[in-house]
């Protein structure tokens, strides 16, 4: 048993865990001049976001898009001889930025006077929280408790990563050589994302996913889209597939899969990548000690992150009914700290949360798909506009995807979009915003588009609601 000292400390916040929403909710709070600590296990903040996932992903992703522009320099008018990717000096930038982006979330703490105590936190109960480090505890008090203790990496029954062959985000980031060959089961933007880089890098990648399309949260327009593209760059798709057995080899991997035609197949590669979701950190963080309510292991809040224990609040990953992305901790993070501090902040709109996935063609979506939309009776008018169409496309040379536009009919009111094409995940904030405007589809037909931009689509897939696209 560690040695026990009580040390009580009045903070008006305490934020368990330095992922985004930990981390933005703390620098909120320093804003505001509330007394604020942040509680971090790892050596390091930012969480799982900065360090294993959002950013050194996105890292890789950019390499690998210029890569590409490098295996066929012709097609730029570049002459460009025996071109070679140096994968340790990839990893190296990638390490770069992520170590950059760490020491700025220190400065910040500094900057904003949030107190960073290492050490694992745990709750205690109403307004208390222990905190272990090493052998050392120490009992900490607040009148608020943001607990932000993020989310980790569900694998399949009765299996194990290694830093090898069965891998997750962790593993196969921290890998210092790219597979030959890769496997990867799970379709959702964890997947198709390493699908994207490691295909692009130059391996053979297969995708297995046991629901009947890819991204199968987007539209299906755009599901359909994406694999479409996935085949064209030469990465294999399972869909309906069901992974029914797994084992290492000497080489490797090999799965057994029940196809959708009822087939039973083995495959192999070097490495297998699984990407089936998160679970969220909500063991041994003192729950039961607490009113706290959980939904399948996630914390269920109100409208602004609060839970049924008095002064105890949640967001991000751990959160019951808004989906596992690092800027919808953020803003969780944000309303939370309004709320402590009295500021009547304004509660997150379940459908104006953008999606954004990072594949190529890149995906970005809001709102209702068009299904969501007819199942919940509205009288639904879509309009589409393909990247075909955008001359900016052209320039760059990615002319796949297009732009969809959800809307109702009788009031032009904007249900949804959904966007695939050449960066996607960036266009879809000017329709976030519209939607939190509350701007209708004749007003986006009325918004100037510069020349030329792929934010032409946007604008031209509105105009197409009513049948009106000038470059269609």
């Amino acid at each position: 048993m560690p040695d026990v000292t009580l040390e009580k400390m009045a903070y008006d916040v305490l934020v368990i865990g330095s992922g985004p929403g930990g981390y933005s909710a703390a620098i909120r709070a320093g804003q505001y001049g509330l007394k604020t600590a942040l509680i971090e296990k790892d050596p390091y903040l930012g969480g799982t976001c900065l360090h294993v996932g959002c950013i050194p992903t996105k890292a890789l992703l950019h390499t690998a898009e210029v890569w590409d522009y490098f295996r066929n320099p012709a097609a730029q008018g570049i002459a460009c001889d025996n071109p070679r990717l140096d994968y340790p000096k990839v990893l190296e930038r990638k390490s770069k930025i992520v170590s950059t982006h760490a020491k700025g979330i220190e400065f910040l703490m500094k900057k904003n006077k949030v107190e960073v105590i290492r050490g694992y936190g745990r709750l205690l109960g109403r307004g208390r929280v222990e905190v272990l480090s090493g052998n050392e505890s120490r009992t900490l008090e607040a009148k608020n408790i943001i607990l932000a203790t993020g989310s980790e990496a569900r694998m399949l029954p009765g299996l194990a990563p290694d830093q090898k062959t069965i891998v997750t985000n962790v593993e196969i980031l921290a890998r210092t050589e790219i597979p030959k060959s890769l496997l990867v089961i799970g379709a959702g933007a964890v997947g198709v994302e390493f699908a994207s880089i490691f295909k692009r890098f130059g391996a053979d990648v297969t995708i297995f996913e046991m629901l009947p399309r890819l991204v199968p949260v987007e539209d299906e327009e755009v599901s359909k889209e994406l694999e479409r593209q996935f085949k064209k760059q030469g990465i294999a798709c399972e869909t309906g597939a069901r992974v029914q057995n797994v084992e290492r080899t000497e080489n490797g991997a090999r799965i057994e899969v029940q196809l959708s035609s009822g087939k039973v197949q083995q495959y192999e590669a070097e490495m297998l990548l699984v990407a089936v979701g998160r679970k969220p950190n909500t063991e041994n963080v003192g729950l039961e000690n607490t009113r706290a309510e959980l939904d399948r292991g996630f914390v269920r809040v109100d409208d602004y992150q609060r839970t049924a224990e008095p002064g105890l609040y949640a967001i991000g990953d751990i959160v019951a009914g808004t989906p596992q992305l690092a800027h919808v901790a953020t803003m969780e993070g944000l309303v939370a700290v309004g709320h402590i501090a009295g500021k009547n902040p304004r509660p997150i709109h379940k459908n104006r949360i953008p999606g954004a996935t990072y594949t190529e063609p890149g995906i970005g979506s809001v709102g209702l798909t068009e299904k969501q939309a007819l199942e919940q009776g509205y009288d639904v008018k879509v309009g589409k506009f393909p990247f075909a169409g955008n001359s900016k496309a052209s320039i760059l040379g990615s002319h796949g995807g297009f732009v969809k536009v959800v809307a109702d009919a009788r009031y032009g009111e904007i249900l949804g979009v959904h966007i695939i094409g050449p960066h996607g995940y960036e266009l879809i904030a000017e329709a976030v915003a519209a939607m939190e405007a509350e701007a209708t589809v004749e007003t986006m037909m009325s918004t100037i588009h510069a020349h030329p931009t792929l934010y032409e689509a946007v604008g031209e897939a509105f105009n197409s609601v009513y049948g009106l696209a000038i470059n269609a």
